[in-house]
């Protein structure tokens, strides 16, 4: 009864969240369970594995071994990660703003829907396309190749709804700071203007904190993902380029726009998971760096010492405290990584069309061998 009424109408920030945690839990990606008394509606999170041990073991590639073997080994961060961002919430009610916990909810089911809807598109037409041209295939092979880019989908859908609260989070920051500069848009606050420094340094700090807790759960995930999802694109856009070419050799059942559609439409599959994953750190992170100019600009207008003086403790904190999302430290996660990944892509498939350009043709039935010291010998494979 609770979860039903949770859904239509939550209250809290665990409420919220339910959805996509109850999502993930039968995937077996997060092994945790939100619960609530009927009495007191005291909400406790706690580990269960009920549900995606089955399908975990089923599961046998690298790459969801990753993904599954860092969500339980990491289970203990992701419940840290729900209770900080719970705490950053009634803060932000104890100085008089109430979030829309609705429009939360809304935000993570139009991203499942989302991810529903392509994935759904994209398997009906791979299998249209199997069986038009009469091919049948079983049950493991199914599992095998559809299975992971669903997984896939659903941690990056993860990563995105975590990476939005921390982004609303530092917008109304950023108000709260704004309605200190009488010359703001936004109407002043009634408050004391060092109070209001002083509990947006608190809550910049839980942000910081919640932030470093997500990119430590997520980092080796978002490693095998932008990994997996690179190497992907790259023999997609091979295989492709190679067959609008004309240099593929390849004998097949399927047509020439049955095949590239095929793996246009899975190399876009991964550029969605790869957009999705830099725009939304994109996003926080620029949230983040926008507090820092509200914060000179305000230390510039300041006229009270006291003022002056908190203003100048959260530049301080703001200069050692920042948001940073990286895959295990080997590169950030921004827009740069378009570079990166666009420069890399270039490079790997002229040397694999090069390849592909110089190789020799394999040898016919009847063919010519020619010797620089002998005549033209003709052989032929028909045996006397």
């Amino acid at each position: 009864m609770t979860f039903w009424r949770d859904f239509i109408k939550p209250s809290d920030s665990y409420a919220a969240e339910q959805t996509l945690l109850w999502t993930t839990f039968l995937m077996g990606l997060t092994p945790i369970r939100i619960s609530s008394s009927e009495r007191n509606g005291e909400r406790n999170i706690y580990i269960s594995r009920a549900v995606g041990d089955v399908l975990q073991k089923f599961i046998g590639m690298s790459g969801m071994l990753i993904l599954f073997g860092v969500s339980l080994y990491k289970t203990n961060d992701l419940m840290e990660l729900y209770h900080v961002v719970a705490k950053i919430d009634n803060q932000f009610l104890g100085v008089g703003v109430e979030f829309n916990y609705r429009f939360i909810m809304k935000f993570r089911h139009s991203k499942l829907m989302f991810i529903i809807s392509i994935c759904s598109i994209y398997i009906g037409g791979s299998f249209w396309m199997l069986f038009h041209n009469n091919v049948w295939p079983t049950f493991q092979a199914i599992v095998a190749f559809f299975v992971p880019h669903i997984f896939l989908l659903s941690v990056v859908t993860l990563n995105v709804a975590f990476i939005m609260r921390f982004t609303q989070h530092y917008d109304l920051i950023n108000k709260s700071l704004q309605c200190l500069d009488s010359f703001s848009m936004y109407t002043m606050v009634s408050k004391n203007p060092c109070d209001v420094v002083q509990e947006s340094m608190e809550i910049h700090q839980l942000i910081c904190e919640a932030a470093s807790t997500a990119n430590k759960y997520f980092t080796y995930q978002l490693l095998t993902i932008i990994s997996i999802a690179f190497l992907i694109i790259v023999f997609d856009a091979y295989y492709v380029l190679e067959t609008l070419l004309g240099k593929s050799k390849r004998e097949t059942k399927f047509k020439t726009i049955e095949f590239v559609t095929f793996f246009s439409c899975q190399m876009m599959l991964y550029l969605i998971a790869i957009i999705s994953i830099v725009e939304g750190s994109n996003r926080a992170i620029k949230k983040s760096e926008k507090t820092g100019s509200i914060v000179h600009a305000l230390l510039n207008k300041a006229k009270t010492p006291d003022v002056k003086e908190k203003l100048q403790q959260f530049s301080m904190q703001l200069l050692h405290l920042k948001i940073n999302f990286t895959a295990a430290g080997l590169f950030n996660i921004d827009r740069s990584l378009y570079f990166t990944i666009t420069g890399a892509l270039t490079t790997y498939l002229i040397i694999l069309l090069q390849f592909t350009t110089i190789s020799s043709p394999p040898l016919s039935s009847d063919c010519t061998f020619n010797s620089p010291v002998i005549a033209p010998i003709p052989i032929n494979s028909t045996s006397t």
